[in-house]
């Protein structure tokens, strides 16, 4: 009797726990990444972060999201989660590198939370991030000028330029732009053994922005392009002329064009008005006309194009040796010393002002907003002008291992200058930038120094000079305009890119211009060229803006948390590479849409 009361409590334990597992409801349904609207065609292919959407569970109060490389979803494997959403679609935050599986290699799922605990997981939603093409050349075509197709969410790419000298030695370099100068080919030699052919390789680059919970790779690259040749004509002697400014647009002196990004410079001719030839030139650019106001130093270079680089200019030689050796040398990049206009002011070139945060160099310029606002631009030469002989002395003792000293009069010492430190034996030291009397070191002090020691910069040093005044070149006729006016974040078309929860509960994407939703709706944008990251703002009334909220993303597309009412918002996209402080491009127009209150009815039952 005994062995019956057990074996009916062990099934009744077993039942008990069938019911229990039957109570756990299923998990979300549909599943599902897009770029823009939660409607689109289901792909699993992106070539940047997608967000994702799902259909809604009845009687939900909140969802749980996992991103993960794994379909286990283990902990060791979790890319970013997230909880208590309360619309059935979600934005990641940060940007996904560019990663591939068979057949996926990134994961999402979903549960709900209810009033009897969370569902079940939804079934895994597999996709993968990928760059979609490899980059191919671009035209119309310019000496001294590579160009290629730009790659949908790449953020940069790399640079592969092999030495026409020695087809071993090969150089790499980054750039966000989709074009770059062929400045190592014609800087110090300009002859068509160097010039005339140019072999190089491009690669797509996307880096990761934002931490992932397992520490994916921060830079993913696409394949490499096959190995393209370009070829150039002889340089052109003759007077400096300036041509165009080249982007996706083509702005010369029949016409005035608006640029998204930074554009390149082309130009002709090595002479200058005094009828004296030049090996290097330098594009600076003006507010005015008249080239007085400067707001943009190009780096100096040999080629009769110039593109700005966010890594740095070429390592100019800074002795008079060192330019007999860079004549036979393929230049590596490196520190430039400040330039010198003709009237002796000294400036430092743009590809010189590094960001503390980036590491990359401000070569941007800020939008001209409004009817004729532009910017004036022209190329001067440049001559190798040798050092003479300084000396002067610390005013501050340095102790081993500094990467500072303060001396007493820094006057005629520039970035990149060499110097002799201390009494005999003297230490070698090089400077990187000078502020005032403080000069920075490229390597830390090997030795204590003490007040009052000699700091000498030797003659046989060189410094490079513009070889005219700039308002006379512009006065000349060597000038040409052109206007950067980055296009606003498309938030929309016939209907904005907003999808959530109608007020009948329903997932929807936006189908009128001005949407009804329930609880939080997703905005999303298409990415904006030169943007590495976005602002989004929110107010009660279109006009005047009276800025309620906003909230910065690496994404393109947000969450936001509103209350019931009418709302507006707006993006724009920020440059980190903006000379200046001031990152913000323009706006987009205000777009309208509706909160609504909850909706409630009785439930017989």
């Amino acid at each position: 009797m005994a062995r019956v009361r057990c074996a009916a409590a062990l099934i009744a334990a077993l039942s008990l726990c069938g019911s229990a597992s039957a109570r756990i409801s299923a998990g979300p349904q549909l599943v599902h990444g897009f770029m823009l609207r939660s409607d689109e065609p289901v792909v699993h292919n992106f070539s940047r972060t997608p967000s994702f959407a799902w259909s809604p569970v009845r009687g939900a109060r909140s969802y749980q999201f996992e991103l993960s490389t794994s379909q286990d979803f283990s902990d060791n494997a979790s890319v970013w989660s997230t909880s208590g959403l309360t619309t059935p679609a979600v934005s990641v935050p940060i940007s996904l590198p560019w990663i591939t599986g068979q057949p996926y290699s990134l994961y999402a799922h979903v549960r709900a939370v209810t009033n009897k605990g969370p569902t079940a997981w939804s079934a895994p939603f597999g996709f993968n991030v990928r760059w979609p093409a490899v980059p191919q050349p671009a035209g119309p075509s310019y000496p001294g000028l590579l160009r290629w197709t730009a790659v949908p969410g790449a953020t940069g790419y790399t640079v592969w330029l092999q030495d026409p000298m020695d087809p071993t030695i090969g150089k790499l370099f980054w750039t966000r732009a989709n074009m770059a100068d062929e400045r190592e080919y014609y800087t110090f030699h300009q002859d068509p053994s160097w010039t005339g052919t140019v072999v190089w390789r491009v690669r797509a680059e996307r880096t990761l922005i934002g931490k992932t919970d397992n520490g994916l790779p921060a830079v993913s690259y696409g394949p490499w392009s096959p190995i393209y040749t370009s070829t150039n004509p002889a340089f052109a002697s003759g007077p400096l002329r300036v041509l165009a400014t080249v982007s996706k647009v083509v702005s010369d002196a029949t016409q005035t064009r608006d640029h998204e990004v930074m554009p390149g410079f082309v130009y002709t001719g090595d002479t200058s008005i005094d009828g004296v030839a030049y090996q290097l030139y330098r594009v600076e650019v003006f507010s005015d006309e008249d080239c007085l106001n400067p707001v943009f130093y190009g780096a100096t270079v040999g080629s009769p194009a110039y593109v700005p680089r966010e890594v740095g200019p070429l390592a100019l030689p800074t002795s008079i040796a060192d330019v007999t050796a860079a004549q036979n040398e393929f230049l590596m990049n490196g520190v430039e010393s400040n330039g010198v206009a003709r009237d002796g002011t000294i400036f430092t070139p743009n590809e010189m002002d590094f960001d503390p945060v980036s590491k990359l160099a401000k070569v941007d310029l800020w939008d001209t907003s409004g009817a004729g606002a532009r910017y004036y631009w022209t190329v001067m030469p440049v001559d190798v002008v040798a050092d003479d002989e300084l000396t002067t002395a610390l005013a501050l003792s340095a102790p081993a291992g500094s990467t500072t000293i303060t001396v007493a009069n820094a006057t005629g010492i520039g970035a990149g200058d060499e110097l002799l430190i201390g009494d005999s034996p003297a230490e070698h030291g090089v400077a990187v930038s000078v502020v005032g009397n403080t000069i920075t070191l490229a390597t830390g002090l090997a030795n204590f120094h003490f007040v009052g020691e000699k700091v000498v910069r030797p003659s046989g040093g060189v410094k490079y000079h513009d070889a005219e005044l700039t308002q006379d070149a512009c006065a000349a006729g060597r000038v040409l305009t052109f206007g950067k006016e980055n296009d606003p974040a498309v938030t929309g078309q016939s209907a904005p890119y907003v999808s959530g929860l109608s007020p009948s509960g329903t997932l929807v994407a936006a189908k009128t211009k001005s949407p009804k939703f329930y609880g939080a709706p997703l905005v999303a944008w298409q990415p904006v060229l030169a943007a590495d990251k976005y602002e989004i703002q929110w107010s009660r009334t279109r006009y005047p803006w009276r800025t309620a909220g906003s909230k910065q993303t690496f994404a393109t597309s947000l969450t936001l948390a509103l209350k019931p009412g009418t709302w507006y918002y707006r993006v724009r996209g920020l440059d980190s590479l903006m000379a200046g402080t001031k990152t913000g491009l323009s706006w987009s127009d205000p777009v309208r849409l509706v909160v609504t209150k909850p909706h409630f009815k009785i439930v017989k039952g």
